[in-house]
């Protein structure tokens, strides 16, 4: 048999403890404020929600590669060895310079020499030659390739390929050379899909004058296939939470350093930005930096109080609003009041522990009453 006094000795702990409970701020719940130093450490940076021209964007991924043009070769018109080489692989000639020079086979004394020049400027990406060697006519001796501009070759998926035509832009990032995207458009698309990634050839042709981008490098893409005006979007980075439940944290109009936990609305999302339905108004500025690190700050370091306090330079009430001239009479009228609020607050806090004292002691004695009977009965429940 269940021994009835545990149920009702606990109603009466909870009932007891929830006096004291206490009741949490509703301007304060999703507002969070970080001091001077936090916000320096965290360097939280924000933006205002804007409308703009708003792309949707098709991932793919692809390699750059030379131009059919930019490669050339060199050769010997006659037989010999090679008796001084000035370039090997990996550096940089120009058109016109001498890479080797080969003694011929025909008889002379000394026999004749044959200057082996750069057709083009470029780099030599192959050599087939050392001091010494034989050198046949049949054979090249040198491949330079000219890497100032080259191609970056998207394979676009072929459910998308429609979308696509020549001059449509693309946002390209090469890992290897760190985030700096940049844009270009299409040059053209290859004639045949490949049927194993379902991808067509898209064919970008990029600049490369500083020389950095070499063939084989991996290539991301955003290309762009609609677009659509005045949409309003934030930054990506901006958004936290899952995708089911997305927020972001707006910089509060009137505290330092106070940011509101907003729920949002969202729509279609490209490389950088995400359209946003509702829950924003046109004047928000939102954090971009920093508000991973708001959303495990919890309540942040500083009271409501104390923002405002020192916002507004002078006293409010602990839940955020302005002390009544009643409650300033009070103050003013020195600390008899406050001590006196002071002893209340004790005398108050000490009933509730000795309620609570109380309970058990009555939870203590009808357990031993509950015994004896137990006890009196032979043991029976």
């Amino acid at each position: 048999m269940k021994n009835p006094f545990y149920s009702i000795a606990l109603c009466a702990l909870l009932t007891s403890l929830g006096h004291a409970s206490p009741v949490k701020d509703a301007r304060t719940e999703n507002l969070v404020i970080i001091n001077d130093e936090g916000a320096k450490n965290l360097d939280i940076q924000t933006t205002v929600i804007s409308k703009q021209t708003f792309e949707k964007n098709v991932f793919a991924i692809g390699r750059i590669k030379e131009t059919p043009s930019s490669r050339s070769f060199l050769s010997s018109r006659v037989a010999g060895r090679v008796i001084e080489q000035f370039a090997f692989m990996g550096d940089t000639v120009k058109a016109g310079d001498v890479v080797a020079i080969i003694e011929s086979r025909q008889p002379g004394n000394p026999p004749p020499r044959i200057e082996i020049k750069a057709l083009r400027s470029g780099v030599v990406a192959e050599s087939h030659i050392s001091l010494g060697q034989p050198v046949d006519p049949e054979k090249h001796l040198m491949e330079i390739s000219d890497f100032s501009t080259l191609w970056a070759v998207a394979r676009i998926p072929e459910t998308s390929a429609s979308f696509i035509t020549n001059g449509s832009p693309a946002h390209i990032e090469i890992p290897a050379l760190g985030a700096n995207p940049f844009t270009a458009k299409l040059l053209k698309k290859g004639t045949l899909v490949d049927p194993s990634s379902g991808s067509i050839d898209g064919i970008f042709e990029l600049p490369n004058p500083a020389g950095v981008i070499r063939p084989g490098m991996r290539v991301e893409f955003n290309l762009v296939i609609s677009k659509r005006d005045n949409v309003p979007a934030i930054p990506s980075v901006a958004i936290q939470g899952d995708s089911a439940n997305p927020i972001v944290f707006v910089k509060d109009f009137d505290l330092p350093n106070a940011f509101l936990k907003a729920p949002i609305k969202t729509g279609e999302r490209n490389d950088v930005y995400t359209e946003v339905i509702n829950g924003l108004f046109s004047a928000d500025e939102v954090v971009t930096k920093g508000a991973y690190a708001l959303n495990s700050a919890g309540a942040g370091s500083m009271s409501l109080k104390e923002a405002l306090d020192a916002a507004h330079g002078h006293e409010h009430n602990e839940d955020g609003s302005d002390i009544t001239e009643e409650q300033r009479k009070a103050r003013e009228a020195g600390t008899n009041t406050q001590s006196s609020s002071l002893l209340n607050a004790n005398i108050s806090q000490g009933l509730q522990v000795y309620s609570v004292v109380i309970t058990l002691l009555c939870l203590i004695l009808a357990q031993q009453l509950w015994n004896r009977k137990r006890k009196q009965n032979g043991g029976n429940s």
